[in-house]
């Protein structure tokens, strides 16, 4: 039954403003293609060229994991408060 309803609607001429949206929506992909298929750097340009800006970004973010982590303890200043070895003197 519900075939039969679908078969028999009649197909509907599009809206004008389903015509307008779908034709800004065309327009909008051809600017996009035309931006895309004229890349802004050549091939030669395009190699490397953000090696500089990595790097830097590498190295503070390397400097930043280092500012968090915490100083190297050593066992003696560890073990100092205890005065393990020290001896009483006597007057």
């Amino acid at each position: 039954m519900f075939l039969t309803a679908l078969l028999l609607l009649r197909p509907h001429p599009p809206a004008a403003t389903a015509k307008q949206h779908m034709i800004r929506r065309l327009e909008i992909e051809a600017e996009n293609h035309y931006c895309l298929s004229r890349p802004f750097l050549t091939a030669e340009q395009e190699r490397g060229h953000a090696a500089a800006r990595r790097a830097a970004a590498f190295e503070g973010l390397k400097a930043a994991q280092a500012a968090q982590f915490s100083a190297h303890r050593r066992l003696e200043d560890q073990l100092d408060p205890l005065n393990v070895t020290r001896r009483w003197s006597w007057l």
